[in-house]
């Protein structure tokens, strides 16, 4: 999760960057769309929306290039959505992060008897580094690009964050650039060319570390549920994930005052109305 929160984050702090890079534009016209599209969700690395003056750029950053359901299929499913709600075209793009000899990261589009529906995608291995070492939001993407050396990649990178005059921005893109050059170096290395203490004060580390205390919240009250009334059924399930980490601890307090999987939902109507 934590390359999932990195990208999105990239994306949405520097839309103008990757709207020039992607779509060839120069605009000052961008907005972050947040949007669940009205239908369930599909489940993905990580996803965003960008809206230029008349298009949507959609943006998916994978490390794993299996899915469920598979990304060719997501492609479509998400550019009918997108033109049904905002009624303009989309541009879409798979950008894999991760070098894999994996059929999908170099399959452009979804066909089945009556449909054929075109996406792009980049894999960042084969991508030149000059652009990336020249502007600001892609400076974290950077390590994972092409290159003979690439531990001097790192090195030339980590000394461009360091002529960042902004310290809350070089907290932030150091950040970034720690967890996304996790991909292709050992811990060791990267600690050697980035300041540790300013990976630890970014805005992206400090998420990271919520959401990593979210999750082991749900993980505990999930087994605390399994063992009071055996199997827990999924919709019960995903309804307790999106609580709090604060809901989940109030609600491992009150465990022991439900009797049975209908106290349990009872209580979670409660909540829901509360909130």
């Amino acid at each position: 999760m934590s390359y999932d929160n990195t990208c999105k984050f990239l994306a949405e702090e520097y839309p103008k960057d990757f709207v020039h890079w992607l779509l060839g534009i120069e605009t000052q016209d961008v907005k972050v769309l947040k949007t669940e599209l009205f239908l369930e969700p599909i489940r993905a690395d990580s996803i965003s929306f960008l809206q230029t003056t008349n298009r949507i750029l959609h943006i998916e950053f994978q490390t794993d290039a299996a899915s469920n359901p598979p990304i060719p299929f997501r492609m479509v499913d998400y550019s009918f959505r997108l033109k049904r709600k905002y009624k303009c075209p989309v541009t879409q793009v798979v950008i894999f992060l991760q070098e894999t000899t994996n059929e999908i990261a170099f399959t452009e589009e979804y066909r089945d008897e009556t449909t054929i529906h075109r996406y792009r995608v980049i894999r960042l291995w084969e991508q030149e580094s000059a652009l990336f070492l020249n502007n600001r939001g892609l400076l974290p993407l950077a390590p994972l690009t092409k290159t003979d050396s690439p531990a001097t990649l790192l090195n030339q990178v980590a000394q461009t964050v360091a002529t960042i005059s902004d310290i809350t921005e070089q907290k932030n893109i150091t950040g970034c650039l720690g967890i996304l050059a996790g991909l292709r170096f050992d811990r060791d290395l990267i600690r050697q060319f980035l300041p540790e203490d300013l990976m630890k004060e970014s805005v992206i580390y400090q998420d990271i570390l919520r959401e990593g205390r979210h999750e082991e919240a749900v993980s505990l009250i999930l087994r605390q549920i399994n063992r009071r009334f055996s199997e827990v059924d999924e919709v019960l399930i995903e309804r307790i994930k999106i609580l709090s980490t604060e809901e989940l601890e109030e609600l491992g307090e009150s465990l022991f005052d439900l009797n049975n999987i209908h106290d349990l939902q009872a209580y979670l109507d409660r909540k829901k109305h509360t909130m």
